[in-house]
């Protein structure tokens, strides 16, 4: 409960994980984190995603945390720059925003805006990602 703010799911991760996805998005925060990585379900569904050569990524601390943990950390990525993060990625770069063939990450917080347009734009196109955030006040 990261922020003392509590999500409450609709759905299982053990049965999200049943289905089949454009993209898995997995949120930041700790120790969100940790539970998303120690989640055997999960961690198979974004073997899957990376194996199929869809979508998948990770902001905050899930791309050092989970990602990192379970070798669907390419070289190269962001997280969050705190350096318990950073020392678990080989590589890290600075860039708000990463894509690595079927992966993205981000840093955080203020960046998760730049991080869903990016998302949408590996879903829907160039055009469709700039359409919104115009529509949204952001500059790309």
């Amino acid at each position: 409960m990261s922020r003392g703010i509590k999500v409450m799911a609709d759905v299982s991760i053990a049965d999200a994980a049943e289905e089949d996805w454009d993209l898995v998005a997995l949120p930041g925060g700790m120790p969100g984190a940790e539970h998303l990585r120690d989640s055997e379900a999960l961690v198979e569904l974004l073997k899957r995603q990376n194996g199929e050569g869809k979508l998948y990524g990770a902001v905050c601390a899930s791309p050092a945390v989970v990602l990192g943990s379970h070798g669907l950390a390419p070289e190269g990525i962001t997280s969050y720059p705190a350096p318990v993060f950073r020392e678990a990625l080989t590589n890290p770069v600075d860039d708000l925003v990463v894509v690595k063939g079927n992966m993205i990450t981000s840093q955080g917080p203020g960046t998760s805006l730049k991080f869903a347009l990016t998302l949408g734009e590996k879903l829907f196109g160039k055009e469709k990602a700039d359409e919104i955030a115009s529509q949204m006040l952001v500059e790309r």
